[in-house]
């Protein structure tokens, strides 16, 4: 590896337009899988309420999301050689890891109580209020839950459909596999840190390693890598890219969490603080603050009841404490360890710039 070889400056591969084009392209072209795979997925019996459930899911599903992972899936196929013509493979593949991300997003806002999810009620409410009888809230939480199973097994369909009959394809679906497993365990981890107080900035980073980083950004990288036959040695250069951005990407998150815009975001910036999420950001607030301040954070984090006024008091321990900061340093470390790991010979140029060009996206975002 020599870190001068590869170019992966943002400004001239965005000049070009190459990166918009193919990233909405890619885009348009999931888009229009998932609707075409979801319209042919009709509720099996005739009942007016499972319909409007299957709606609700198809929705969420078609109506919204950034395309992270499918995004990502196809650069790691690219990156290992792939060819534009040649790509249904790497766009299905992303699709359906979509569709996966879909049924663990149902399931985050269910355990979480979030009320809204990209602008709109979350799948648990709309199923809520739309129901007619009594125990409402509860029907919503459990038709929701079975929603989120159902998007994950149509997942699985869809993933069978590029990853089936050679090497490449076993290879994918290994990682795919192993991606489930460490997503499950980092929700697992985050909701285990509800329950230890004492959770520190160690623990909270080892929550977004598994919960996010290696299921956004490094498996989906290697996935569309394997289906192009990568080599060992560009699956570990996806690595070294894919760990820090994805840890730079949640930390972004959680900043925006607390201080973004819901407007924007989609939202409300009150539900982590009122969750009590033991996040990177208040893991720093928690460990800097002292006497009165510390106590406010104990008394408004993980309040039910927080309103407004004390998520400001919350907001303004996390500045006073140099927390925020802290998180903005880490975030343009780990985004710089990202880059440098694009220099990697193993990845083909054009993979690299567009690459870079998403770190840019993911850790500079405001929603």
């Amino acid at each position: 590896m020599t870190a001068d070889t590869v170019d992966t400056s943002v400004e001239d591969f965005s000049e070009t337009g190459g990166f918009a084009a193919v990233t909405n392209a890619v885009r348009g072209r999931v888009d229009e899988l998932l609707a075409r795979f979801l319209d042919e997925r009709r509720p099996p019996v005739g009942d007016p309420d499972v319909a409007e459930g299957y709606r609700l899911l198809r929705e969420f599903v078609v109506g919204g999301g950034k395309r992270i992972r499918p995004l990502l899936c196809y650069w790691g196929w690219r990156g290992a050689g792939g060819e534009e013509p040649y790509d249904d493979r790497a766009v299905i593949t992303g699709a359906a890891l979509e569709l996966y991300h879909a049924g663990l997003l149902i399931h985050d806002d269910v355990m979480d109580g979030s009320e809204l999810r990209r602008g709109r009620p979350s799948i648990h409410k709309g199923l809520a209020g739309a129901s007619r009888w009594a125990g409402a809230e509860t029907f919503g939480r459990s038709a929701a839950i079975l929603l989120g199973v159902l998007a994950q097994a149509w997942a699985d369909e869809l993933l069978a459909e590029a990853t089936t009959g050679d090497v490449r394809g076993r290879a994918a679906r290994e990682l795919f596999n192993r991606m489930r497993t460490e997503v499950v365990t980092g929700q697992y981890l985050d909701i285990l840190a509800h329950t230890r107080m004492d959770a520190d900035v160690e623990q909270a980073l080892t929550v977004i390693r598994y919960k996010t980083a290696r299921y956004t950004v490094e498996r989906p990288l290697q996935i569309g890598g394997a289906l192009a036959g990568a080599s060992p040695e560009l699956l570990e250069a996806y690595s070294r890219f894919g760990l820090p951005l994805g840890e730079a990407f949640q930390l972004r998150d959680d900043v925006l969490g607390v201080f973004g815009d819901p407007a924007v975001t989609g939202k409300p910036v009150l539900d982590d603080l009122r969750e009590g999420k033991r996040t990177v950001l208040m893991a720093y607030a928690y460990a800097r603050a002292r006497g009165p301040e510390r106590e406010r954070l104990r008394a408004w984090h993980g309040a039910p009841g927080l309103d407004e006024r004390g998520a400001a008091e919350i907001r303004q321990i996390i500045v006073d404490t140099g927390a925020l900061g802290e998180v903005e340093d880490l975030i343009a470390l780990r985004a710089g360890q990202a880059i440098e790991a694009l220099r990697d010979r193993a990845i083909a140029p054009e993979a690299a710039r567009a690459l870079a060009a998403l770190t840019e996206r993911l850790t500079r975002r405001v929603r």
